[in-house]
């Protein structure tokens, strides 16, 4: 005996449970609508072709479904990869920057120490130049003081030697007696 195919219920309610169904349709219903879903029947020749369009949209759909899925999470999976490997670049940066900080304010006490060496030093040398030239005018007054003593005492004796008129024994080393 053959049965018959079974033959499509029309629902008066709006389709809510399946929208993935809608986007496959050609003309979705529009949800909020108090219009009952007309379905055509097709011809009874057809019907198995029919279920077997549904059964391939439903699983086109799902195909679909599990593609946009895979692709969501894709997605999701490389912003988590661009934003983990920005996160250690920032933490890079930021040790970098750090430590170069860290070295360039060693270098600045390095200098401010051998500016500190150097003041030092040139004033040691200043001192030691004032010293040398503090002997120095020690020693020039030195000579000009035995200087005027020597012009003095060579006066004295010209003048006693005047006084007297006696020719002194050295005259300028090379006339002698």
């Amino acid at each position: 005996m053959a049965t018959a195919p079974p033959e499509e219920v029309v629902s008066t309610e709006p389709i809510a449970k399946e929208p993935p169904l809608a986007s496959v349709m050609e003309n979705p219903p529009v949800v909020g609508e108090a219009k009952a879903l007309a379905i055509i029947p097709e011809p009874v020749a057809k019907s198995s072709k029919g279920s077997l369009d549904r059964d391939v949209a439903l699983a086109k759909l799902e195909d679909d479904k599990r593609y946009s899925f895979i692709k969501a999470w894709e997605e999701s999976e490389k912003t988590k990869v661009e934003n983990k490997a920005q996160k250690q670049l920032s933490d890079i940066s930021a040790w970098e920057n750090s430590k170069k900080a860290d070295f360039e304010s060693q270098l600045k006490k390095i200098e401010e120490k051998i500016e500190k060496k150097k003041g030092e030093h040139a004033e040691k040398m200043k001192n030691k130049v004032g010293s040398v030239h503090k002997q120095a005018e020690e020693k020039r007054a030195m000579v000009e003081a035995k200087r005027g003593e020597d012009l003095l005492k060579a006066e004295e004796f010209a003048a006693k030697y005047r006084a007297t008129g006696q020719v002194p024994k050295k005259v300028f080393g090379c006339f002698g007696g």
